[in-house]
């Protein structure tokens, strides 16, 4: 008996899943799927959230949007990060395929992502040269820190903070308050 060949997995194919409450991806044909978030996944992504629409409101380098999303940079590649921050005149034509340069990606890791998060993500993120990665880890509270040059992150246990070009004071996101019981 033969085995079957695995499914090589295309942006246009992964569109076409059921939206069935699962996070549905594919990077360079891998298909990723996880279930729906963790409440606590949803509350530490509410407060990173609200940080980040009240620093892009005082200096307006790019805009925020909150997956789901459509972000791919070929055939093959489709991802949903959790919050993430677009150029301004990507961000304005208001259409995913237009939306390449990311200036910052934040992922909140769940136990079904955190592989995905960790590893075949990051990785995408790091070819694609977006400038800052998190990975926010609510069980450990931390952050890591990637950029495209990193072989290892920087992990962050007490603040973590997001410079863009062109601010003159940078985003810093305490973890105690971050990572606090409701």
């Amino acid at each position: 008996m033969g085995m079957v060949a695995p499914v090589y997995y295309t942006a246009d194919m992964v569109r076409a899943l059921p939206n069935d409450g699962k996070r549905y991806e594919t990077v360079h044909g891998e298909l990723l799927v996880t279930p729906g978030p963790r409440a606590w996944h949803q509350e530490v992504l509410q407060r990173l959230n609200r940080r980040l629409v009240d620093f892009l409101a005082e200096y307006v380098v790019g805009h925020l949007f909150v997956s789901p999303s459509d972000i791919s940079w070929s055939h093959d590649t489709l991802v949903q990060p959790d919050l993430f921050v677009v150029d301004l005149e990507e961000a304005r034509t208001m259409d995913w395929a237009q939306m390449q340069d990311l200036l910052l990606v934040v992922g909140v890791l769940s136990p079904s992502s955190a592989r995905y998060d960790r590893f075949t993500k990051r990785r995408l993120y790091q070819e694609v040269h977006i400038p800052t990665y998190w990975i926010v880890d609510p069980d450990t509270r931390s952050v890591e820190v990637w950029t495209p040059q990193d072989e290892l992150p920087q992990v962050e246990r007490e603040r973590v903070v997001w410079h863009p070009p062109g601010v003159d004071e940078p985003l810093a996101v305490e973890l105690d308050e971050l990572f606090r019981p409701l």
